[in-house]
């Protein structure tokens, strides 16, 4: 039997994301127009809805497994960055490209950023068969950011992490926001930075369980 991909893009909208109090219709409409399965590979297309994290490249080698975050999560840190369709996006740990489907709907460019040179590929080619031709996928460190076409006005981190490099929170625009979850598992907390007058401030938000993204982590040394 095939899946009807549209109905269950209504209920992931409706039982997944609506319960967990995101409103914002420019939002709502942009997870129900955005094909959640076209951004995974075939064998997990019928998992493509369900309320979960889902793997688009399993880890090899040196290379960091990468995920689509759940719907309900990844909907509530998009609202918290209270994006504007005049606002510049930086999409760091764009994955397959779906974060940046979803900006793409709500904002005026995307910048997504991905060092997995396998998924700059795929999400390049996603996109550009979606036509989102407001984003633009680059391949680069990940703690790095993208300073070459900033200052943006929105800087979302699509993983958890111990720490923000002071590098990126330089690539935010005066009134800009970073939102970022730091902190793992049951620990996680979603954080809004905002800039203004040249200060940046930081507001916790809620606590929020995502995968972690290397780059950002800590690494501790053993002294014996």
């Amino acid at each position: 039997m095939v899946a009807d991909f549209a109905e269950l893009r209504r209920k992931m909208v409706d039982n997944q994301i609506r319960t967990v109090d995101v409103t914002d219709l420019s939002i709502l409409e942009a997870f129900l127009t955005v094909p959640r399965e076209d951004f995974v590979s075939e064998d997990v297309k019928d998992l493509s809805y369900l309320d979960g994290d889902i793997v688009v490249f399993p880890a090899q080698d040196d290379l960091r497994a990468c995920y689509l975050m759940k719907p309900a999560s990844l909907a509530k840190l998009l609202q918290l960055a209270a994006i504007k369709p005049s606002d510049n996006v930086l999409n760091i740990g764009a994955n397959s490209g779906y974060c940046a489907a979803l900006f793409s709907k709500i904002a005026r460019s995307v910048v997504a950023l991905e060092s997995n040179k396998t998924l700059v590929e795929q999400a390049d080619k996603l996109l550009k068969y979606h036509q989102c031709d407001n984003v633009v996928v680059v391949h680069g460190p990940l703690e790095q950011g993208y300073a070459a076409k900033g200052p943006y006005d929105v800087i979302f981190i699509e993983g958890a992490v111990d720490f923000i490099p002071d590098g990126i929170f330089d690539q935010m625009k005066e009134g800009g926001r970073l939102v970022v979850v730091e902190g793992h598992g049951g620990a996680g907390v979603a954080q809004i930075y905002i800039k203004e007058d040249k200060v940046i401030s930081v507001r916790r938000s809620f606590n929020l369980a995502v995968k972690p993204l290397p780059g950002f982590l800590k690494t501790f040394d053993f002294v014996f």
